[in-house]
């Protein structure tokens, strides 16, 4: 046999399981390839499934159909305190985040607001008649039997737009024109004003009640830069014809605000507030000058009578991202309605900022306004400001 002709035969043999061997490899790979993304899209899905998941359970944190996981253990207060159930329907454990022992710190705070109301010596500034003034501070939702007093600068509009939500003017609180919310001719809040002695009272006997507080001193900070600084609603008569009668009365070097030789700033000045806000018996005259418009800066006594009406929890704004749901809850509507988001760090009391503005403020002064608010520091447990005051 030619020689050349067995090694043609066996170079072409060769070249031939060269290239089977070249196809195993390649149909290996190509078969390792699609494996590999056939798991990665087995992963890829069940990834899908558990985000849908988790984002169904965020979504019942915040106000979702949820179903019933446990039932609210205890109530909220004690019993002479004792809490209406508003409705049929179980308050269900949707907010797993609030702390468990949440019950004694709201218990403490109803407590602490029994005993300083029982202190005979402290009795001036801590009662005062269920009088219009407070009954027009509480709103009514009947639907809930829910009564909240409003007690301006801690929150109070989004627990309105709550209310709104609950008394089905919309179906949540994300759709609500902020200019709605401060119409209480088209808000569909109702006050309990507005209804009959026997009305009034079987309220006040039988509904879920609550109110919101924050320091007093960071509360009236809050009110001077809202009303007499930045006036974000509008409202003129705040700068036109409260702020000129404080500081008639009560700026120590009067001059024209309109004279351009004027050393003085013109509008009302923090010192200025404080002076009116301590004169008790001064500014009585003044304040009925002002009217209604003084909810914002008087006292939680004044707005929400806390001795002579049995609230069943009193909120704190400074830990209103726990209050908060805990309040829904107590109240048996955290299914129907969800408190808006809180912006991280909003409700932290900021000593720096109440060192600032007191910073122009003599011992006497600050002395003075805290002798004013002195039944608001002790009903809720906020303690003498003493970095002013001494």
């Amino acid at each position: 046999m030619d020689i050349n002709y067995l090694g043609e035969v066996q170079l072409a043999h060769k070249l031939r399981c060269h290239v089977d061997g070249c196809q195993l490899v390649h149909w290996e790979m190509m078969r390792r390839h699609w494996l590999l993304v056939g798991v990665c899209g087995w992963v890829l899905l069940l990834l899908m499934v558990v985000s849908r998941f988790i984002n169904f359970n965020l979504h019942d944190d915040y106000g979702g159909k949820v179903e019933a996981r446990t039932e609210l253990s205890a109530r909220t207060a004690k019993p002479q305190r004792a809490m209406p159930q508003p409705n049929s329907m179980p308050a269900l454990d949707v907010f797993p985040t609030i702390p468990s022992d949440w019950l004694s710190v709201e218990e403490r705070r109803l407590d602490q607001l029994a005993s300083v109301c029982r202190n005979s010596s402290l009795r001036n500034l801590t009662h005062t008649s269920i009088n219009k003034f407070v009954l027009d501070r509480i709103f009514v939702c009947d639907k809930q039997k829910i009564l909240f007093c409003q007690t301006p600068k801690v929150g109070n509009t989004q627990w309105k737009k709550v209310l709104i939500v609950l008394n089905g003017k919309y179906s949540k609180v994300e759709d609500i024109p902020e200019e709605m919310v401060h119409d209480h001719e088209k808000n569909g809040l109702p006050r309990l004003s507005s209804l009959k002695e026997n009305e009034i009272r079987e309220r006040l006997d039988t509904y879920f009640k609550f109110f919101i507080v924050r320091d007093p001193f960071e509360r009236i900070i809050s009110a001077f830069k809202d009303k007499f600084v930045k006036n974000p609603r509008f409202e003129p008569w705040y700068k036109h014809d409260i702020a000129p009668a404080i500081i008639r009365k009560y700026r120590k070097i009067h001059r024209d605000p309109d004279d351009s030789s004027s050393q003085e700033a013109p509008g009302l000045r923090f010192e200025d507030f404080v002076r009116y806000l301590g004169d008790v018996s001064g500014q009585k005259r003044l304040n009925r000058q002002f009217g209604p418009h003084v909810i914002h800066w008087v006292t939680y006594v004044e707005l929400c009578a806390p001795c002579d009406i049995s609230y069943n929890m009193v909120g704190h704004h400074e830990t209103l991202d726990r209050d908060a749901p805990y309040i829904l809850k107590a109240a048996g509507i955290e299914h129907l309605v969800s408190y808006p988001t809180i912006p991280p760090g909003i409700t932290a009391y900021n000593r720096t900022k109440v060192e600032r503005y007191f910073s122009g403020i003599s011992r006497r002064d600050a002395r003075r306004l805290y002798e004013r608010f002195q039944g608001d520091f002790n009903l809720f447990g906020y303690p003498r400001p003493d970095f002013l005051l001494d």
